[in-house]
């Protein structure tokens, strides 16, 4: 950009303002789109001036709450700050904060755990009622008042297209170089006049590199210079590693079945320590010519295009540890051609990962012996963070993988059960599942045999027996736990 000023559209600047005054334009009632995507990309000040402005409203006795939507999971200054001071009826579509979580099981906030690939179309087709206002964080404002993105895309597109009102953050520690690096698809959004996503290849650029914006919605600009949240992941341990090891095996089995090409399908992975250390696998591995088609892109793929394992990532977020963070914006004109970041509507569109054939990696809470997944839910009742991406992948992926250790709690708990306590993915939406035990491929069979796979391949020694048990006991031919399992 050639003016040292992040904001060029003369018709902003002179909406600049501070985030308590950007605060006091959202009124209680209303539904404000945040942006925002795995601690990337979320708005900094607003939300935590509008906390205050909602904790001043509670000690008067005034009720003041408003439903917030966003991309996915945020941070403590946005979903915590807001949580804090009961200041939110209604959450979607996914959340990672303890205390909204809180809030949630307690029965004092309302939730909607839907698919992200949804959110948008859901919004389009009024399914979620109005949306009031948006609060989007942007690195730039162009002269004719198109935005920058920044390190997420998220929903944005659809929040400032489908908001009545719009406040921007235009934050200052987000790096210009970020420029070029989006490709914001406006295609039909509505049936029956929808086309079909012309995305055939991981790096296709079927859009443009900024949003859309009139200038006549937005009524405030907030200039800020705050960092993403951005957790560290532990290094791998035995367990993650032997995970990753089996998966390196099967997929190694299946290039010589000529099932998968020898440089594999496009790559998905979920967030977590197992996910990277999958990837970390993947760069020790004997694949090269690797493409990753996800929705955020973690340390161990951003270690892959450093190493040349990986060729292009198409995400719609970065979730990068500090260090990896620290070493993206210190290079990232060495990583923008090989990244792509586009709307989740697109990141996640059954569409586009059926039509690729993506190979996906998500973690899971528990699975059962006849192969259903839970990834939401402790007990059946209490909700972890929500379902994701996960399913968006899992029903339409050409190979859908499951992973987690056999047990949890230090042992206590085996990860493996007889039926899971809340389903997340059916057994029709599971292929293989993988623990530091083993991996169960699915493909192909029955619930009894599936039942024995798992069994023998990926619960823990320790708890084969009760599994064994339980398997002829619901074949009716109960006997002694441990005994001849045929």
């Amino acid at each position: 950009m050639k003016d040292t000023s992040r904001i060029q559209c003369a018709a902003l600047r002179s909406k600049i303002m501070s985030a308590t005054e950007a605060a006091a334009l959202i009124p209680s009632g209303v539904n404000v789109g945040m942006s925002g995507f795995t601690g990337a990309g979320y708005p900094k000040v607003v939300p935590s001036a509008l906390a205050k402005r909602i904790m001043d409203a509670n000690v008067h006795g005034k009720k003041f709450k408003i439903g917030v939507w966003t991309g996915a999971s945020t941070a403590p200054d946005l979903d915590g700050a807001l949580a804090m001071v009961d200041g939110v009826e209604m959450r979607l579509p996914y959340q990672s904060d303890p205390t909204c979580r809180k809030r949630i099981n307690a029965g004092e906030m309302e939730y909607i755990d839907i698919h992200l690939s949804h959110v948008a179309q859901f919004v389009w087709f009024g399914f979620l009622g109005k949306l009031d206002v948006a609060v989007v964080e942007v690195a730039g404002v162009l002269e004719d008042g198109r935005l920058i993105p920044t390190s997420s895309v998220g929903n944005n597109k659809t929040w400032l297209e489908q908001a009545d009102k719009i406040i921007l953050e235009v934050n200052s520690w987000q790096n210009l170089h970020l420029e070029g690096m989006h490709d914001i698809y406006y295609g039909t959004n509505v049936p029956p006049h929808r086309l079909p996503i012309p995305l055939v290849r991981p790096n296709d650029r079927i859009g443009e590199p900024y949003f859309r914006c009139d200038p006549n919605k937005v009524i405030a600009v907030v200039e800020t210079h705050h960092p993403d949240r951005n957790s560290a992941f532990t290094p791998p341990d035995a367990n993650s590693r032997q995970i990753a090891g089996h998966i390196m095996e099967f997929l190694e089995h299946e290039v010589k079945k000529g099932r998968l090409p020898v440089d594999l399908l496009p790559l998905q992975s979920g967030v977590g320590n197992i996910a990277n250390a999958v990837m970390a696998g993947l760069d020790e591995g004997p694949f090269n010519n690797l493409t990753a088609y996800t929705e955020v892109l973690q340390d161990g793929m951003l270690q892959m295009i450093k190493s040349g394992k990986l060729n292009c990532a198409s995400a719609t977020a970065f979730s990068l540890s500090p260090e990896a963070l620290a070493e993206l914006n210190a290079d990232l004109e060495r990583y923008r051609d090989s990244i792509i970041l586009r709307p989740q509507e697109i990141s996640n569109h059954p569409e586009v990962i059926r039509r690729l054939g993506v190979i996906s990696m998500n973690g899971m809470i528990e699975a059962d012996i006849y192969g259903n997944v839970n990834s939401t839910h402790l007990m059946g009742t209490q909700i972890m963070n929500g379902i994701g991406g996960s399913g968006d992948f899992a029903r339409n992926a050409f190979l859908s993988m499951f992973m987690t250790p056999s047990t949890a709690k230090n042992g206590q708990i085996s990860c493996i059960v007889p039926m899971v306590s809340h389903v997340d993915h059916t057994e029709h939406d599971v292929q293989i599942l993988v623990t530091e035990q083993g991996l169960a491929d699915l493909r192909g069979l029955s619930p009894k045999q599936r039942a024995k796979v798992v069994i023998e391949n990926c619960a823990h020694p320790d708890f084969r027996p009760a599994l064994r048990d339980y398997y002829k006991r619901a074949l009716n031919q109960a006997e002694p736990a441990g005994g001849a399992f045929e």
